[in-house]
């Protein structure tokens, strides 16, 4: 299902929200955290669209490759282990978003960047169940 065509008000308010998500967010670290949300949720077409976007902002192949073991990898900044954590932590919401996750994010970004980490992950969560139901190709625009 070509689902821009077949819904375009859902997908045009979709497009509006990430827009609106990324707002005052380093480039770097929002392609960081909707590769990272993407792994999470098995969607291949994102992973692919991401990676490509994170290398065209700067990011290198190594960072790219380390992202499935953040936690255990030397590359990766205070904040950004503090968006990851925050990242897997909003996308397998069952297990909840911790005092501890929730305090670190706010200490490292504030309220107003912790909101827009928190916009843009439920927005490329979006993006993600969007594309794994109506099975978007990876490569495909």
């Amino acid at each position: 299902m070509n689902f821009s065509q077949v819904a375009p008000k859902v997908f045009k308010a979709v497009l509006a929200l990430d827009a609106a998500a990324r707002d005052g967010l380093d480039p770097v670290l929002l392609e960081l955290v909707q590769i990272r949300a993407s792994q999470l949720n098995k969607c291949a077409y994102c992973i692919d669209y991401h990676t490509r976007d994170a290398r065209k902002a700067g990011e290198s192949e190594e960072r790219i490759y380390q992202l499935t073991a953040w936690r255990e990898s030397s590359l990766y900044t205070v904040e950004e282990r503090a968006a990851l954590a925050l990242t897997e932590a909003v996308t397998l919401l069952p297990e909840g978003v911790s005092d501890a996750v929730y305090a670190e994010a706010a200490e490292c970004f504030g309220e107003k960047e912790t909101a827009q980490l928190i916009a843009l992950i439920f927005t490329v969560n979006t993006w993600n169940r969007m594309n794994v139901t109506t099975r978007k190709t990876p490569g495909t625009e």
